[in-house]
């Protein structure tokens, strides 16, 4: 290699190092878990009908996306040392020291309070309430009662709830039923999903000791009928608008359709045989049912309501 080629290698090394170091810290903020955020506030903003101004929307979604990313910062500074025990997270920025502890910390208050702020001072205070609220509960709340309650997945379930009422209270500046039915709907649907996932990973949860259903449910069977009973849940709440008049009675046929999927996949997750397996359906259904659910009452809000 002449000197002109090492040179120019030598040259190169700093940015790539960088790009890497960019990464860890945006792994940090959960992107795609903070992207759900994002969505669900997004649809609480559209279902209302406001008027269109660009401006007063952007800053909804950034608040709400900085808020977002700010939790999840913080929420994995409060749990670095669970975190390092568990194999699907031990590889996080934190444990496995790609950032260091302070920055985390830094980084999650600095974005929870610009993503505040945004809000309030360019959405609207109810906006920004909410979005409080979500950090409150999240970290205050759902994180350290990882440790202690068995209740912790239907109390992140609650903190998890908010982004629609943000995206709502931005748009409307206040509150209706309809936003409490987007409450309800994220509430309900989270137990599935997450106790899906917590199925799957429940060996690294039993390792760390956290309380969870899927954990002191050795045979899975009560975490099974709680996912259902859920389910059916999520669907009844679905229907809501088309019996408040917020949605026409198609939307009530899609919500049926895709109700009658999802609790498929639930009941699917009933049978002993095979549990493992159908807990994995279960979780990709959740998945698959939420865009679908929501893109349905805001095309019908917006084009047929």
């Amino acid at each position: 290699m002449s000197s002109n080629d090492a040179a120019s290698a030598s040259a190169h090394e700093p940015p790539v190092a960088a790009a890497g170091r960019f990464a860890d810290y945006v792994e940090l903020t959960k992107p795609r878990l903070s992207m759900l955020s994002v969505i669900t506030a997004m649809v609480g903003y559209l279902v209302v009908k406001a008027p269109w101004e660009w401006t007063h929307f952007i800053a909804t979604m950034v608040g709400t996306s900085a808020c977002a990313g700010g939790v999840a910062s913080l929420n994995q500074w409060m749990e670095r040392d669970t975190d390092a025990k568990m194999h699907r997270t031990a590889d996080r920025p934190l444990p496995s020291g790609k950032v260091p502890d302070g920055a985390a910390f830094v980084l999650g208050w600095g974005l929870c309070f610009g993503g505040c702020f945004l809000l309030f001072a360019l959405a609207s205070p109810l906006a920004a309430a909410f979005a409080l609220a979500t950090i409150v509960t999240y970290l205050a709340w759902y994180t350290p009662a990882k440790r202690w309650s068995k209740w912790s997945t239907e109390i992140g379930a609650i903190a998890g709830a908010f982004p629609p009422l943000i995206g709502y209270a931005a748009a409307h500046g206040g509150m209706e039923p309809l936003g409490w039915v987007l409450f309800g709907l994220l509430a309900f649907w989270q137990i599935p999903h997450f106790m899906a996932i917590a199925w799957t990973y429940r060996e690294d949860y039993s390792a760390v000791d956290f309380p969870m259903l899927p954990v002191r449910d050795r045979d899975g069977q009560t975490v099974a009928l709680w996912s259902l009973v859920n389910t059916v849940a999520v669907v009844i709440v679905s229907a809501l608008p088309s019996f408040m008049g917020d949605a026409t009675w198609i939307y009530f046929g899609v919500t049926v359709l895709l109700g009658l999927w999802f609790m498929m996949r639930a009941v699917a997750f009933l049978r002993k045989d095979g549990r493992d397996q159908a807990a994995r359906k279960l979780f990709f259904a959740s998945i698959g049912w939420l865009p679908l659910q929501l893109g349905a009452l805001v095309i019908d809000r917006l084009f047929l309501v």
